[in-house]
């Protein structure tokens, strides 16, 4: 079982790519390919086919996965960190490694 270090709805920035710089929340993980699915960002059209209940047919924008190493987390300054724990009272918290603030 893989784990990451960036979680649902975390905030985080594009680090390489076309869309690097760009921010937005994650909205899915894909444990078995390494990916994230991003809002907003790696934006793709697919085309429809006109159907029943589709009648007109038209141009789909979606987003698609990008690599988890890809994305980097982002603290309340809007800076990216990297991700460490910690144990407090017998829990295990997410920290930044930049401002040792839990995450």
């Amino acid at each position: 079982m893989k784990k990451f270090k960036i979680k649902l709805n975390d905030h985080v920035r594009v680090l390489a790519g076309e869309d690097k710089g760009k921010e937005g929340k994650v909205i899915k993980i894909l444990k078995d390919k390494d990916r994230v699915l991003v809002e907003g960002v790696n934006m793709v059209s697919k085309h429809k086919k006109p159907s029943a209940n589709n009648p007109q047919g038209g141009i789909d924008k979606s987003e698609a996965p990008i690599h988890i190493s890809n994305v980097s987390l982002l603290t309340k300054d809007n800076k990216t960190t990297r991700v460490g724990y910690k144990y407090e009272d017998g829990k295990k918290l997410r920290i930044s490694k930049k401002t040792k603030e839990v995450i």
